[in-house]
């Protein structure tokens, strides 16, 4: 008996040991070990998320405030749906599906104009979602100046587009999805998202040229 306990100690020790510590661990094996009782990894899941979640809902929506309240309602769902997912499927697609959706039914359910505009790009992208890069401190205060001021012609630019062409173009643009990601995240099909994607960079294009010149 105190042979076995040994052991089996020595088990847990060694799995302990050998076991990747929640910021190594994929998405999806996060949701499996939340499903099987370790509550710490769906923290992690909202780490990962949260701040990715509250730019793209927030170029979205156009409001801070009101972006903040739907990411925490899009975690809200997942809690209470995730042993419902699919964990064939990318974890990454489906959390951003939800928070499109929710972004969608704040447009329709707002009085104003329901080509709500982007506002403001955030400074804290993560390098590898954000293929549009502003900042440097390797430039010169003039070049970081004229960055900055290409930077705010960018944002008056997105603004103007219309809100079925701008979440392709932040999704794509700016977050760095793939053309099957975007699709799923917008309910489309991919012939749709490459032609709004299309219109989108061809206006942007228009709209930006006679800022720049």
């Amino acid at each position: 008996m105190a042979n076995n306990f040994a052991q089996d100690v020595l088990n847990t020790a060694e799995k302990a040991t050998t076991r990747p510590s929640l910021k190594e661990v994929a998405d999806n094996d996060l949701v499996i070990r939340y499903l099987e009782g370790e509550k710490r990894a769906f923290g992690e899941l909202v780490e990962r998320y949260q701040g990715r979640l509250l730019n793209f809902v927030y170029r979205s929506t156009g409001d801070r405030q009101r972006a903040e309240d739907l990411v925490q309602e899009t975690f809200i769902r997942v809690y209470r749906h995730l042993h419902r997912f699919d964990t064939s499927k990318k974890f990454s697609t489906w959390i951003y599906t939800i928070a499109s959706n929710l972004a969608k039914n704040e447009l329709r359910n707002r009085s104003r104009n329901p080509l709500v505009l982007f506002q403001t790009i955030k400074k804290n992208w993560e390098a590898d979602q954000r293929p549009l890069e502003w900042e440097d401190n390797t430039y010169r205060p003039d070049d970081l100046f004229r960055k900055r001021h290409l930077k705010q012609l960018v944002e008056s630019a997105v603004e103007e587009l219309p809100e079925h062409h701008r979440q392709v173009f932040i999704l794509r643009e700016m977050q760095g999805k793939t053309y099957e990601e975007i699709a799923e995240i917008t309910d489309c099909n991919l012939g749709t998202v490459k032609s709004r994607l299309n219109r989108a960079r061809n206006n942007f294009a228009q709209i930006v040229a006679p800022l720049l010149a």
